[in-house]
């Protein structure tokens, strides 16, 4: 074998180790970007997971604040004429309150001005808050107040138990022929820091 030969080859042997070390180094950055991807893939799951648990639990706060609202309308209207702050009810939709911490109007406080139903067994705090949609306290009857209403007319029969044009809470019928409505926010912060929010609207 000559000498050349033998150069020509071990230059051919340093080559391919450069192109194997480039490979492998390729390949590594491979795997790694792949271990990355499946890290984020399950911690989107589990935060989407979180996020869907935390607003099954906004039912609990709707619920309970539905229910607070029937024991008085069951009771008298003019009961909820006025705010109620020990029972987290205002009597006026306050149209420039923050309920969602977006930075635009004034904050609400949800650690003192709103009820806490509790905390499930996922870990998720419920709270919530009730407004009526009115512009100003006071009678719902009166036009000043600007009450949202529903617009049922007739009459309704409670041992019936069914409407003729009005609403009802279960067997009790709402006064006719309109219904203020009321306006329920759920806040549920859930494990790693999780929050949603669920709205609705009561009649």
């Amino acid at each position: 074998m000559s000498r050349r030969t033998l150069q020509h080859r071990v230059a051919q042997r340093g080559v391919i180790l450069f192109v194997a070390l480039i490979v492998l180094v390729a390949m590594s950055l491979t795997g790694i970007a792949l271990m990355r991807s499946v890290d984020t893939n399950l911690l989107v799951a589990g935060n989407l997971a979180f996020r869907q648990s935390a607003t099954s639990a906004g039912d609990w706060g709707v619920e309970t604040a539905r229910a607070y609202l029937r024991t008085q309308l069951l009771g008298s209207q003019s009961a909820l004429d006025n705010d109620i702050p020990s029972s987290a009810y205002y009597a006026t939709w306050q149209s420039s309150l923050d309920l969602y911490g977006t930075g635009v109007g004034t904050p609400f406080d949800w650690s003192t001005k709103s009820v806490n139903v509790g905390t499930d067994s996922a870990g998720n705090e419920v709270r919530y808050v009730v407004h009526r949609l009115c512009e100003i306290a006071g009678s719902s009857t009166s036009a000043a107040a600007n009450c949202v209403r529903t617009s049922a007319t007739g009459s309704a029969s409670a041992a019936e138990g069914s409407t003729k044009g009005a609403t009802t809470y279960g067997t009790a019928a709402l006064p006719a022929p309109t219904a203020v409505y009321f306006r329920a926010t759920v806040r549920i912060l859930g494990p790693r820091n999780t929050l949603s929010f669920v709205q609705v609207m009561l009649k």
